[in-house]
């Protein structure tokens, strides 16, 4: 059986900045990944993605974004970013070796990490899978009457094959606000599905991007940043009602905290729904053979060819931590990211929503996580 100081479980964004960190601390360590290369999340989301954070501000540890990218960064700028960063700081991965489970070692003060090919043996485990790791496909009432095509967002690449289809999006995340302008892009009619009161915020403000803002706020109690940035994002995005979308009681700061999501962060999407291009319906209550009906109490409905749902995803971190109980909520979300969990020498990194953007917490966390290792060898 392999012996190491740390294990690291994952090899994209969070798993390569924890890598990077604890090579740069002189900490033994190896990183596990089930496929064959690095930052697969990242080329397994859709064709039109781009960082909703300026690349200044996401950029992981000792190893900046090049130059010549555009400020908000594409899919495949991320993936080559990440492939490079892997590079620079001399990174290898064992790729093809799925975590079957990580249990504490018995007869150590450790743990055991089982893979489909081999054991591991180490004094320390850094969880770095992320939220995407499953996605969250909800079953919906008449959905076996259904005719037209049902997918989740992360089976979506783009909307080629949608041009001339009515096509609802479920959900009102940054996710379903970008798929639904690629489908308009593309010549589909699409809706957007949105059962909840939501928050909206621009990406940028006079060029300024939001998240620059984010981090002045992020200092301060979340009511009181969301009192001082309402006239703000009033002035920016309008009155959302006026579109038929309901609105959040508290600001986008206080969703954050409170339930652990980030607001849309508006690219587009308002502009295409004042402009009818992007109906928006409210949440469905059934679907029907030709389309949906929606629980608006009027029994609006609409026939669409093909749904796609981006209802997002569940970290799962019970599918290999039998443990994973003593370390999430009842909603399976963990309590902690970027430090020791209640479980000793076990720690997460990249599970935190952050309102000054994943990529930049990460790096926090990772250097975070190899300070405390190497204080605690």
């Amino acid at each position: 059986m392999d012996t190491v100081n740390t294990i690291i479980v994952g090899a994209s964004a969070a798993g390569l900045a924890a890598a990077a960190c604890l090579r740069r601390a002189g900490i033994s360590f190896v990183l596990l990944e089930q496929a064959q290369q690095v930052a697969t999340t990242w080329r397994n989301h859709y064709d039109r993605l781009h960082l909703h954070t300026s690349k200044r501000l996401s950029q992981l540890p000792d190893f900046p974004m090049p130059n010549d990218y555009p400020p908000y960064a594409s899919r495949n700028q991320v993936v080559d970013y990440l492939e490079r960063y892997a590079g620079h700081h001399q990174l290898e991965p064992v790729f093809g070796q799925k975590v079957l489970s990580i249990v504490q070692d018995g007869d150590a003060d450790g743990w055991l990490t089982e893979t489909d090919a081999q054991p591991y043996r180490s004094r320390h485990v850094v969880i770095a899978t992320g939220y995407s790791r499953q996605p969250n496909m909800p079953f919906l009432n008449g959905q076996d009457e259904f005719q037209g095509e049902i997918l989740h967002s992360s089976a979506y690449r783009n909307g080629a094959s949608y041009a001339g289809k009515s096509v609802l999006v479920m959900g009102f995340g940054n996710s379903g606000g970008e798929i639904a302008i690629d489908l308009v892009e593309h010549g589909a009619q699409a809706a957007l599905s949105v059962r909840h009161p939501v928050n909206v915020i621009p990406r940028d403000i006079l060029g300024i991007p939001i998240l620059a803002l984010a981090l002045v706020l992020n200092a301060l109690p979340v009511k009181l940043a969301d009192v001082l940035s309402w006239p703000l994002l009033r002035l920016t995005i309008g009155d959302l009602r006026s579109l038929g979308l309901q609105v959040l009681p508290y600001g986008p700061m206080q969703q954050i905290e409170r339930d652990h999501r980030i607001p849309l962060l508006d690219i587009g999407t308002i502009k295409l729904i004042r402009a009818g291009k992007i109906r928006t319906y409210g949440g469905v209550e059934r679907l029907t053979a030709a389309g949906a009906i929606f629980d608006d109490g009027a029994g609006k409905q609409a026939n669409f060819d093909a749904i796609i749902m981006a209802t997002g995803y569940r970290p799962a971190l019970a599918d290999f931590l039998p443990a994973a109980a003593q370390i999430t909520d009842s909603s399976g979300l963990p309590l902690v990211s970027g430090q020791e969990t209640a479980l000793r020498g076990l720690y997460l990194c990249g599970f935190y929503i952050a309102p000054t953007g994943m990529l930049r917490e990460i790096g926090i966390e990772a250097r975070r996580i190899a300070a405390h290792i190497k204080a605690n060898p």
